[in-house]
């Protein structure tokens, strides 16, 4: 196959895996970042690369956001949030930041292929991402071309980027006025 018919797989892939989520679980998710005074980001591998961008788009449009573990990081109170982004829900560091963060009485949220994982037993919310992993007993219903997790990598980035977009509306703000956070070092 040629890059264009890749493409053409990997979009049909990525529609069918978005458009699926549910719409009220999305809204939660959405409410729950809104309400709270801080939020914190957390994910390992590429789950963990995709989470951080979500943490640097809340610090955008003003929102307290950090990502868990790094150096600056503060700890977490009863009106923070952590995200917890987890295809398996079953990341034995990520189970335990989640209960941690419960037993600080803080929210959490978790973006998911495995709802009945050990994480989203403790979560507030939980979004269903339906691709396949190699690392979670569920595994969506769609068959995937790429390797290894790449499908829900890739969804549940997209979804976050959604889920700016749906603060944005209910905040009234633009890319404009976020624009005014991003970094200028130069």
């Amino acid at each position: 196959m040629n890059n264009k018919e890749y493409a053409d797989i990997v979009l049909k892939e990525l529609t069918h895996t978005l458009t699926a989520i549910d719409q009220e679980a999305a809204k939660q998710f959405v409410s729950l970042i809104d309400q709270g005074d801080e939020i914190f980001c957390d994910g390992a591998g590429r789950s963990g690369f995709q989470v951080k961008g979500f943490a640097m788009r809340l610090m955008h449009m003003g929102i307290h956001s950090y990502v868990v573990g790094e150096t600056c990081t503060p700890n977490i109170s009863e009106n923070g949030v952590l995200v917890i982004c987890s295809g398996s829900g079953e990341t034995k560091s990520l189970v335990n930041h989640a209960a941690k963060a419960k037993e600080m009485g803080a929210r959490v949220a978790l973006i998911t292929i495995n709802t009945e994982s050990t994480i989203a037993k403790m979560a507030d919310v939980v979004v269903e991402i339906s691709a396949p992993s190699p690392k979670s007993a569920k595994q969506g219903d769609i068959k995937s071309i790429q390797p290894m997790g790449s499908l829900f990598e890739q969804s549940e980035g997209i979804f976050m980027d959604i889920a700016v977009m749906m603060l944005m509306e209910k905040r009234n703000m633009t890319s404009d006025t976020m624009f005014g956070r991003h970094a200028n070092m130069e």
